[in-house]
């Protein structure tokens, strides 16, 4: 591994350097154990501790198959799956993997004991297979983490909707969070060039999934002058969501849980901020029963920011606590968009309040090719900055799991992994000089 940092490292390296470089048998990468599967068994999803079942292993580099590239991974970032990865909800992975397997005699090879987690990468590629024509050793890149097949139909208009489409380093093996991972050659995408490898890694899945969800003709359709309701609007998701908002000229309503994150909502140039913890909203009056007086506060409350205005659209994640208020305050004809469920999957509402008032809830799951490659572009044009908050070593990763597992994060949390240290790969210093406050609004909370 020292040869392949010192070729990246190293301004003098050309693509045949990269080319000639022999692959190491094996590598460091972050896994989760197919033995230990039922190692939390019956605790309560708080108490699932990701320190205690992710580890550090020496793998072996798979084979590289047709349309596939090996990258030498410079840095990663924790996103909600690895968290959900590492403690087995809301089951283990490793179906995700015995399935896979099954479909070719390529794919076996993700069927292991051991899961290689992460969806997030930048790097260096260091090969391709055969086809593959875009991308040649020595590319410095970034990964989405759309994996499909492509071979039915069905995905051809939105790859998405593939029958075979999975996430990366989620529902396949050789993810992210390692020394070298595997990949699709489509996934790869132009590394930004005024970002350091860390800050690179970071927008990835969230970005893409942001920029689907809440711009894109597929998720919200998002316009000019929309009200837009930003759940964790400093977390993971919600920061893209925020920026996406305020760079397309729409007026995102923040909701945040603390001060602090009130503070970085405001520094991104959001105006109308609710902090729910401080004003007391509890959308839920036991386990089993909705409160809709509070849906009706919080609804005047929204009012109150925004002139009178109802909100166009709602940018939902967080699930089963805050569903049946958001679709009560989205404006009439207005349109609540999911993904992710963070605080529970089954999401309850008063359906009166839906069909009455002709709204429109859209599932949204990550993001096809061209939509990542537009986040990506946003990112590279210094439209877009990465949220980056914290950085950890590789062997920190359980630590930098538990952090997301337990919101103890602003932002993204970053994992160095071939990097010695931050701060590295930056190769356009004067772009990065007129975006570099933005780029560390989050390190500097």
């Amino acid at each position: 591994m020292k040869d392949i940092l010192d070729a990246i490292q190293s301004p003098e390296s050309t693509p045949a350097d990269f080319a000639a470089l022999p692959l190491p048998e094996s590598y460091r990468a972050i896994t989760v154990h197919k033995d230990e599967t039922e190692m939390f068994a019956g605790l309560e999803t708080r108490d699932k501790d990701p320190r205690k079942s992710i580890h550090l292993d020496e793998v072996p580099v798979p084979e590289l198959g047709p349309g596939e590239a090996l990258v030498a991974v410079m840095a990663s970032s924790v996103n909600y799956n690895s968290v959900w990865t590492s403690i087995f909800e809301p089951l283990s992975t490793f179906g995700f993997l015995e399935r896979y397997g099954r479909l070719s005699e390529l794919t076996k090879r993700h069927d292991l004991p051991y899961h290689i987690i992460g969806s997030d990468l930048a790097g260096v590629v260091l090969r391709t297979g055969p086809g593959v024509n875009a991308w040649n050793p020595g590319d410095e890149v970034v990964a989405h983490c759309l994996s499909v097949e492509l071979e039915s139909s069905d995905g051809h208009n939105d790859t998405m909707l593939d029958p075979e489409q999975r996430i990366w380093g989620f529902e396949t093996n050789f993810g992210g969070l390692a020394e070298i991972a595997l990949v699709k050659s489509n996934q790869l995408m132009p590394k930004p060039k005024h970002l350091s490898w860390e800050e690179a890694a970071a927008p990835g899945l969230v970005n893409s999934t942001a920029y689907r969800q809440l711009v894109s003709r597929n998720g919200a359709g998002m316009k000019q002058g929309d009200n837009v309701l930003i759940w964790g609007a400093s977390g993971g998701l919600g920061s893209y969501a925020t920026q996406f908002a305020l760079a397309g000229g729409a007026n995102p309503i923040c909701v945040v849980s603390s001060d602090q994150k009130a503070d970085i909502c405001r520094s991104m140039g959001a105006e109308a901020i609710i902090d729910r913890n401080a004003e007391g909203y509890k959308f839920w009056k036991d386990e089993q029963n909705q409160d809709p007086r509070e849906w009706k506060r919080f609804g005047k409350r929204i009012r109150e920011l925004t002139g009178g205005e109802d909100v166009d659209i709602v940018f939902e994640h967080p699930g089963r606590e805050t569903f049946g208020a958001s679709v009560y305050v989205t404006r009439k004809g207005g349109t609540i968009v999911t993904c992710a469920s963070t605080s529970g999957y089954n999401h309850e509402y008063d359906n009166r309040y839906l069909w009455m008032s002709l709204k429109r809830i859209i599932g949204s799951h990550f993001a096809n090719y061209r939509e990542a490659w537009e986040a990506n572009r946003l990112i590279a044009k210094g439209k877009i900055h990465p949220t980056l908050s914290k950085v950890y070593s590789l062997e920190e990763t359980g630590q930098a799991a538990y952090d997301v597992h337990r919101n103890l994060h602003q932002g993204k949390v970053g994992v160095l992994c071939l990097a010695p240290e931050e701060g590295l790969g930056v190769r356009d210093e004067e772009m990065r000089a007129k975006h570099i406050d933005a780029i560390n609004r989050f390190r500097n909370i």
